[in-house]
């Protein structure tokens, strides 16, 4: 019976996918298998010894300590695009409220006073401030093309908007589903000149802390629209705050308020809500309870943050799942030690990733207790265990 502990709610979606006759689920639960959570905060979290996996039912892992989990031999898998049509549809939301002033205008309109013919009266008077523009001809810039910004880069160009997008490690998958008609941009700067919109979908690491700050907005169009949907951080507030005082930026939509930005008449700040629809939680909840399931039983990964890549389809009686350091001579170690116990490789799979490597054995025979310790012992393995 797998344990999981639950840290935060967990769509039932995604908690039925874990069948009860073989795991048992709760909020409180001692000696957890994995780990289910969305936004706690597990760093200062004393992690369990029985733990093998920790499940995101998010796209960011900012609230896991990722590293010690590597070091442990633990993976942390995520949900990458589970939330890309939500977040999609408020980025596209936000350059109509953008464009049309509209969250300003509806708060005018609401704070009208006086019987009908004077609020018309008033309305009429009032809406030439709120003038807009529209999106065909205007060019948005898209910073991260993974599966959130593929689908908003295709949704733009569907509206009659050029795109540039800028992502110097995307992967095959994205770019085969991107629009022809999105234009590379070589690099930040490139993009950020040509953008009558911005939008960012990257993670917050060093390299991406205040990617918008006051020397870049200096390369900026006039009246650029600066949104942000990924990670408070990505965008220096103070740098746009005083753009948007000098006439420099439009507007300036994000899912992070402060109060330095909230109360800016220019600034709609959203609470956080880039994911949040049932749709989003369900589909994060159902990807990230399957990978959890398939790593348990099988060994399998499917996007963990920390793990490469692996699925193979099961051989032999047994299989040896193995997580340890990269460095040379492991697979060596290990073949060689279960040929001294007897035991018949049918099908292996080594692959790395970064510090870390990954091997699955399947193998003839009963994989009993001692061959098990005598792999742990190996200097540089981080974790082993038969699936």
């Amino acid at each position: 019976m797998n344990k999981i502990l639950t840290l935060n709610n967990i769509s039932v979606s995604g908690l039925d996918r874990l069948p009860r006759d073989r795991y048992e689920v709760a909020s409180e639960i001692q000696h957890p298998d994995a780990i289910l959570l969305r936004s706690y905060k597990m760093h200062d979290m004393e992690i369990p010894a029985t733990l093998k996996a920790v499940g995101r039912a998010g796209a960011g892992v900012n609230n896991i300590p990722v590293e010690k989990m590597t070091a442990q031999g633990i993976p942390v898998f995520n949900a990458p695009g589970a939330n890309a049509n939500a977040v999609k549809e408020l980025v596209i939301a936000s350059m109509l409220m953008a464009s049309r002033n509209i969250a300003h205008a509806w708060d005018y309109a609401r704070n009208l006073e006086g019987d009908d013919s004077v609020i018309a009266k008033d309305v009429e008077a009032g809406k030439k401030k709120y003038v807009g523009f529209e999106l065909p001809g205007r060019t948005l810039g898209v910073i991260g093309l993974g599966a959130i910004g593929v689908q908003i880069a295709n949704a733009a160009i569907s509206l009659g908007m050029k795109v540039v997008g800028y992502d110097p490690s995307v992967t095959i998958q994205s770019a085969w589903k991107l629009s022809s008609e999105a234009v590379r941009a070589h690099s930040v700067d490139e993009l950020l000149s040509e953008a009558d919109f911005i939008t960012f979908h990257v993670p917050l690491v060093d390299a991406t802390r205040n990617m918008i700050n006051a020397e870049r907005l200096k390369m900026m169009k006039d009246n650029v629209v600066i949104m942000n949907f990924a990670r408070g951080g990505i965008v220096d507030d103070a740098a746009v705050l005083e753009a948007l005082d000098s006439g420099k930026v439009y507007a300036y939509i994000n899912d992070f308020p402060t109060n330095e930005n909230k109360d800016h008449p220019r600034v709609v700040s959203l609470p956080h809500l880039g994911a949040s629809t049932a749709e989003a939680e369900d589909n994060c909840a159902i990807m990230v309870a399957d990978q959890v399931k398939d790593y348990l039983e099988n060994g399998n990964v499917t996007n963990a943050v920390n793990f490469p890549e692996m699925k193979m389809p099961r051989a032999g009686d047994a299989r040896i799942a193995v997580a340890n350091s990269n460095v040379p001579n492991m697979v060596g170690q290990i073949t060689s030690l279960l040929a001294d116990s007897g035991i018949n490789i049918v099908d292996m799979m080594n692959k790395s990733r970064d510090d870390m490597a990954y091997n699955l054995l399947d193998v003839e025979g009963e994989v009993v207790g001692e061959v098990v310790e005598k792999i742990q012992a190996i200097e540089g393995v981080l974790a082993v265990r038969v699936v």
